[in-house]
């Protein structure tokens, strides 16, 4: 089991934002994501910086852990531009990049640039394009494609990733097409559980609800000949109906990680904390954690 973080984009680099990047290292994380929004719910109003620059500040200031988005979406990315900056971002890390990905929802990025939101049948369309194209663009040297929603011409992206054939794709999906999809592209599976539970549910709702994905996954899975075994299993945590209360001892957390380990997640990324959020935990609770629980799962 392995344990992440994820520390949103709110603060300004030299006054606190690049420091919370090295302590995460320090603290022993496998990686460390953020949100690639254009800004996000209760934090619309405040500070928020864009993902890739962060993660590329945050490469600079790293040498171990890995790094990486929870999640983009095709809301307000293209294919094309997208693949560009994830080389790079490969390249200046070293190779240390995870590319959480995801069909986006109808939150303000669905709306940035001026369209109408896509219903959901319209996002899962554009993310069952978007992804394959993704992969040919950091594995290949030319792409050429004309879509229904995107298009490349002679895409050149030349000398790739460091990291071969290209940099793991960490696909969220609970639906059946973004089933196949991480299925087929991803290195790794990402979900939040059951967001109709988060109000009213129980922990063991959460917990059976996220058994049948697990399940779902596996026949994805099976129906392309592949392994289920051989794909990361990520929750991102903070969404389930227990919300913060796995975060406030070692003993809860590890209780809390030890449960979804026996569903075969092999990896849970915590939130930084913030205080006045949703995502207010005590700090040395949570530095006791990232230091004792994983030891104590293995």
């Amino acid at each position: 089991m392995r344990l992440s973080t994820v520390i949103l984009p709110i603060d300004r680099w030299h006054e606190g934002g690049g420091e919370k990047w090295r302590r995460a290292e320090e603290l022993g994380f496998h990686a460390a994501y953020t949100y690639d929004h254009l800004s996000w719910r209760s934090f619309r109003d405040g500070p928020w910086f864009g993902a890739i620059p962060t993660l590329t500040a945050a490469a600079t200031a790293t040498g171990r852990m890995r790094l990486g988005t929870l999640v983009t979406s095709p809301n307000f990315r293209h294919p094309v531009t997208l693949a560009k900056e994830l080389i790079t971002l490969d390249d200046v890390s070293g190779g240390r990049v995870t590319l959480g990905i995801g069909a986006g929802g109808n939150g303000f990025d669905a709306t940035a640039l001026g369209q109408e939101a896509w219903t959901p049948k319209e996002r899962a369309d554009r993310f069952g394009e978007f992804v394959p194209l993704l992969d040919r663009l950091l594995t290949e040297g030319a792409v050429s494609h004309e879509g229904d929603f995107y298009s490349a011409q002679e895409a050149r992206n030349v000398p790739g990733c460091v990291q071969r054939p290209r940099l793991p794709f960490a696909v969220a999906a609970t639906g059946p097409r973004g089933l196949k999809l991480a299925a087929r592209y991803g290195q790794a599976w990402v979900t939040t559980g059951d967001p109709k539970l988060y109000e009213t549910g129980t922990p063991e709702q959460s917990v059976a609800a996220l058994r049948g994905q697990v399940e779902r996954l596996g026949k994805a899975c099976a129906e392309l000949g592949r392994d289920v075994a051989g794909l990361d299993k990520v929750l991102l945590h903070g969404f389930t109906p227990d919300r913060n209360g796995p975060l406030e001892s070692v003993d809860a957390f590890v209780d809390f990680a030890g449960r979804h380990r026996e569903l075969g997640f092999t990896e849970i990324v915590v939130h930084w904390p913030i205080p006045d959020s949703d995502f207010a935990t005590d700090p040395a609770a949570f530095e006791r954690i990232a230091t004792e629980a994983v030891a104590q799962l293995d």
